[in-house]
């Protein structure tokens, strides 16, 4: 829960429409191209800065101690970067979005954090310093700072804008968490898809995910879960999953394939831009 009568902050999900693994880097970080898309699926926080230095993270999650919680982190690198070593941040945050569910929820939680205190603490960074800023949280950072549809490639630091066309999606969730660094470092993984440079929604077609069958083999109940919504059209997995999601027409479909499932599932919309695109 968040406080009463405090500014909201979204911190929306994305899906990877197209994720291919086209090489390997000789540090081990596998490079990629993907299309990222924001969705209305998203997490809220609430952020107050304070002129003590302290950040203080009012909503700890179980298992994640607050100095390595995402949101701390990244308060605490802007304040680094920024060189505003004595601003601090009172830190609310409302989970809603799956933990190892491959939809960047923690990534945009610190983003969010960036975005907003880059403006509360006056720290006047542009998109370009933030991203640097953000890569060393998380591959997925730079896109939800970018704020709007991208190819991603490279770690996921080179970000061109794509147009992608208004879509819905069924998004669903297995009762499992994907640990994206096992499956990085699984030995049958394709690490050699052919690059497409074409930022072009068609042109990248037919999409796929290269990670989708080794995560199936190792998580059955991804496996299930895509089973599930390949009865109703084209299905893929999201990142490294767990989530799964599905095209579809409109609102009313999607509420008929979810009521269809026997998994938790919801009816999204894909975003144009970020909801907080005017302060990014």
């Amino acid at each position: 829960m968040l406080p009463e009568n405090l500014p909201v902050y979204p911190a929306p999900a994305k899906l990877n429409l197209d994720l291919r693994i086209v090489g390997r880097r000789a540090d081990g970080y596998h490079l990629l191209e993907s299309i990222f898309i924001l969705i209305d699926w998203c997490d809220r926080l609430a952020i107050v800065p304070r002129d003590d230095g302290q950040i203080v993270l009012h909503t700890p999650i179980d298992g994640v101690p607050p100095e390595q919680d995402l949101t701390v982190r990244a308060a605490c690198a802007l304040r680094q970067a920024a060189g505003c070593l004595n601003a601090g941040a009172d830190i609310w945050l409302d989970k809603h979005l799956p933990m190892g569910g491959g939809l960047g929820g923690g990534s945009s939680d610190a983003a969010t954090v960036l975005i907003v205190l880059n403006k509360l603490w006056n720290c006047g960074l542009d998109a370009p310093a933030l991203a640097q800023i953000g890569v060393k949280l998380g591959a997925d950072v730079p896109f939800f700072l970018f704020g709007e549809s991208a190819l991603v490639r490279g770690i996921g630091e080179q970000l061109e804008a794509v147009s992608v066309p208004e879509q819905w999606y069924v998004v669903a969730q297995p009762a499992c968490h994907v640990a994206t660094a096992a499956v990085f470092a699984h030995p049958d993984l394709p690490r050699n898809s052919p690059p497409n440079p074409a930022a072009d929604y068609a042109a990248r077609q037919p999409f796929r995910n290269d990670m989708q069958d080794i995560v199936c083999r190792q998580y059955p109940q991804v496996a299930e879960a895509l089973a599930q919504l390949s009865e109703h059209g084209e299905a893929r997995m999201t990142g490294s999953g767990a989530c799964v999601f599905l095209p579809v027409p409109n609102r009313e479909r999607g509420e008929a394939v979810c009521a269809a499932l026997s998994l938790p599932a919801r009816c999204v919309r894909g975003l144009a831009q970020h909801p907080l695109r005017e302060i990014i």
